[in-house]
């Protein structure tokens, strides 16, 4: 607790925990463990041997981690239009990466020259108009003009292949392209899928594509790419050997679980977080170690700490560089490793650029002596590189979407303990603190502070009625907006109070004061870093998910009210609304202390996530794979509760399910009762606790 002091003495009151300050500890602990339990593998690499274990190890776990290697189907390649330019063509070209969905593509051929040519992928950073960005076009024409073949795709959600379009079909309606990366990717978690594994198999596919030109020599392929593209090259090289050299720019060259490690970490969009990897010790680094020891190239913006990623950018970039370029010691090739940097902002910039074409001519055209000067480069207009008529594959061709490639993954469920799905953390003996107590009219409101597992304390309000008064339930009470609303005089939990019911509202993480502290660092950077969601990524990448996390704390309140002489023997209620109402039916099953379970304005299933192209529900209620294994009905349906009651549920988008259908999907829970409306009032939770 926080010391207070005065004059040398003890403060009188109550000298409350900073509780912003226990999710982030929580975290730092796990990502200290994970970068502990990495170093420690690391620093066993000592033989050749031991290196070609870890480049198995760790693409083994890559493919685990995002889902597993998609079949190799038609690619369906075709060539949509050409351009003739000044010694070099440009094709269009669209292939299908998977059965349905096409991928949009310039391939940049040299004119000049004795072929077969060497032949180098650039893939995108997070610009809207994907391969058609003007530092992208440069590199692909500096490139090709210096003798190599050059093919640069649209991403999902970039370029001609928008997947939600504004009334225009070729501009996103979200806020940006990463959104159209994180909208899809958030969902296909659900389903054992990931963005991060459709972006790795599109690049897979587009070298499947390179290497079957007969103008293209397969001995020379290289990959390249900047920010957004130079994360997903990153991706290529854990998984495919016929990658020759690599130039990574301004990429995610940051561990997740670095040794400065500043809640809630270095989270960025979809694809570029491993659920789950923390636990292993696997980490970003760990995708360019099947890559040892061919030629890559890291190149950095030294400014990228500040302007773009978290504060440990470069210091965790440069560390992990030292890491690698050690294995590439062990294999007699260090010289092979390099780093490069720009002091310039986040870009592709004409300095970097210079880098890029050196590292090829000297790995490809074993020419060291660098380039001093980029060939005459004009980006051409958007509409003169697109491989579709209307700019968008979805209108021209047809092509199928992320989400809908998603929706068909629903199927067959495999029962697996909740437990382990939520990766709860092992329970505390339920004990409680108590505060201080206090008096309002009629009511007596305790203070409560309780231990739910490490670094974590739950604060909470004990409401009793005054004088004391046995029969009535008590009511657990877990709100999105925590314990210090609807408190006052007058207002719900005191009125449930003056009706003979005892009420504890807590807080769990990320809620009342329990909202995290924000990080140090960049405003630009912490400020939008510091929600719901992006803690939400750091609890799923070091395998702790939220929605467990939240459960966790709820089944410690429960045990602490059993253990409270007030309310042990009282019959426990568990009430919930909105975003909480999923947290309550997993506490509500895996506790026996719940007597009755009453959820309003909750999510009726996980699966109406999937199946809602457009949903709205919160992240930190996601877990990977769960719908591979359960829902919220097969959950509930496992609770003890004698009486359930749902009132105003509503499905992925927010909203209602109707009456018959919530009571279809919820037949086997005992004791159910659906209500049409939502509520949360006195009358409601007095009903909720009484009715039989």
């Amino acid at each position: 607790m926080c010391a207070a002091s005065c004059a040398g003495q003890e403060y009188p009151g109550v000298a409350y925990r900073q509780y912003s300050k226990c999710l982030p500890l929580y975290l730092r602990e796990l990502a200290l463990s994970a970068y502990k339990r990495r170093n420690d593998e690391l620093a066993k690499i000592t033989t050749p041997e031991l290196v070609d274990a870890r480049r198995k190890w760790a693409r083994q776990t890559f493919w685990s981690l995002i889902g597993g290697a998609p079949e190799r189907t038609p690619l369906n390649a075709r060539v949509a239009g050409k351009l003739d330019r000044a010694g070099y063509r440009v094709d269009k070209v669209v292939f299908e990466s998977r059965p349905g969905l096409h991928v949009t593509g310039n391939l940049y051929v040299p004119l000049r020259g004795r072929g077969p040519f060497p032949a180098v992928l650039l893939q995108m950073g997070h610009a809207p108009n994907g391969k058609a960005y003007g530092s992208y076009q440069r590199l692909c024409q500096g490139l090709v003009k210096l003798g190599f073949v050059a093919f640069g795709f649209d991403p999902m959600g970039q370029g001609e292949r928008i997947y939600y379009p504004d009334a225009s079909g070729r501009r996103t309606r979200l806020g940006s392209v990463d959104d159209e990366h994180s909208m899809a990717g958030r969902q296909m978690l659900l389903t054992g899928d990931s963005a991060t594994r459709m972006h790795t198999w599109d690049a897979v596919r587009a070298v499947d594509y390179l290497s079957s030109l007969p103008f293209v020599d397969r001995t020379r392929l290289g990959t390249t790419g900047q920010s957004g593209g130079g994360t997903a090259s990153m991706f290529l090289l854990a998984v495919d050997d016929r990658i020759d050299a690599a130039a990574i720019s301004s990429g995610n060259t940051e561990n997740f679980a670095c040794g400065a490690f500043s809640a809630p970490g270095s989270t960025d969009d979809a694809e570029q977080n491993f659920p789950g990897a923390g636990p292993l010790g696997f980490d970003r680094w760990d995708t360019l170690y099947p890559f040892a020891p061919k030629p890559l190239l890291i190149c950095v913006s030294d400014k990228d700490f500040f302007g773009t990623y978290s504060p440990q950018y470069i210091a965790n970039g440069w560390e992990e560089f030292q890491k690698l370029k050690r294995v590439y010691g062990v294999l007699d090739k260090v010289d092979q490793v390099a780093w490069g940097s720009t002091p310039l902002p986040h870009s592709l910039a004409y300095d970097t650029r210079l880098q890029i074409y050196s590292f090829f001519q000297r790995w490809f055209h074993n020419d060291a002596k660098g380039v001093g000067e980029e060939p005459s480069t004009q980006p051409e207009p958007d509409e003169q590189l697109w491989c579709t008529e209307s700019g968008s594959a979805v209108k021209s061709l047809q092509s199928t979407t992320p989400y809908a490639l998603n929706k068909k993954r629903l199927g067959r469920v495999t029962p697996q303990p909740l437990e382990r799905l939520l990766r709860l953390d092992r329970a505390p003996a339920a004990t409680y603190s108590s505060l201080r107590k206090t008096v309002s009219r009629g009511v007596e409101i305790e203070a409560l502070e309780i231990p739910s597992v490490f670094q974590v304390f739950v604060p909470a309000w004990l409401f009793l009625p005054r004088p004391a008064r046995a029969g009535r339930p008590l009511i657990v009470v877990v709100d999105p907006s925590g314990r210090n609303t609807d408190w006052h005089e007058g207002e719900l939990y005191q009125e449930l109070a003056l009706r003979g019911f005892a009420v504890c509202v807590a807080d769990v993480r990320g809620t009342g004061d329990l909202v995290a502290e924000f990080a140090p660092g960049n405003p630009r950077y912490t400020r939008p870093h510091n929600d719901e969601e992006a803690f939400a990524w750091a609890g799923l990448m070091l395998g702790k998910p939220m929605l467990g996390q939240r459960t966790t704390d709820v089944l410690a309140v429960v045990r602490a009210m059993k253990a409270h002489p007030a309310t042990a023997s009282r019959p426990l209620v568990l009430a919930a609304q909105g975003k909480m109402g999923a947290v309550a039916q997993c506490a509500a099953s895996l506790s026996t202390g719940v007597q009755r379970l009453f959820v309003s304005g909750g999510l009726s299933t996980f699966r109406s996530i999937v199946e809602t192209e457009n949903y709205g529900h919160s992240f930190a209620n996601f877990v990977p794979r769960i719908l591979e294994h359960t829902d919220l009905p097969e959950i509930t349906a496992g609770a003890s509760a004698r009486k359930v009651i749902l009132a105003g549920m509503l499905d992925g988008a927010g909203r209602r399910v109707p009456v018959d259908e919530v009571k279809k999907l919820y037949e086997k829970t005992r004791g159910i009762e659906v209500l049409e409306q939502a509520a949360w009032n006195l009358d409601a939770l007095t009903r909720a606790a009484t009715v039989a």
